[in-house]
């Protein structure tokens, strides 16, 4: 069943609001001289703290860290592991909103099928879905056996 909806910004919580403002900001400290595609992302923990990333590419581009990933790291290495939402700001093409690339979906649905919030840098129209939307049968730690 699909979940998706598009929402105007001022109509979001204020706590969304301010996880989309962050990422935004992040955004503009993307580190993309190959792309020129500048990305900003956020999560939104349990305990009401933001932890922001920002793409960071190389020359490599294997090497490259998405935003969504840089925010998930930052996030873990400060001891948060439980997410209310996650946000994607990112320029695309002809007013299509930005998801998360295959890499980045993996790592979101780690951590439990949490909203995604997704949005232009002009933060006008905000596309609302979840993880398991945007990656149904996703392998998880929760379905997968463990070997001992």
């Amino acid at each position: 069943m699909s979940t998706e909806e598009i929402k105007d910004f001022t109509a979001l919580e204020a706590e969304i609001q301010s996880l989309i403002k962050e990422s935004a900001i992040t955004r503009e400290n993307s580190y993309s001289p190959y792309s020129k595609f500048k990305v900003g992302a956020g999560v939104l923990c349990n305990d009401g703290t933001i932890c922001t990333g920002c793409n960071v590419e190389s020359a490599s581009f294997h090497v490259s860290t998405c935003a969504e990933r840089g925010a998930i790291s930052k996030a873990v290495s400060e001891g948060r592991k439980k997410f209310k939402a996650m946000a994607v700001v990112a320029n695309g093409k002809n007013n299509i909103f930005v998801t998360p690339c295959g890499f980045c979906r993996q790592a979101i649905a780690e951590f439990g099928d949490v909203p995604v919030y997704m949005t232009s840098s002009d933060m006008k129209k905000v596309l609302k879905t979840t993880v398991d939307n945007l990656l149904p049968h996703a392998f998880h730690l929760r379905n997968a056996q463990v070997l001992q």
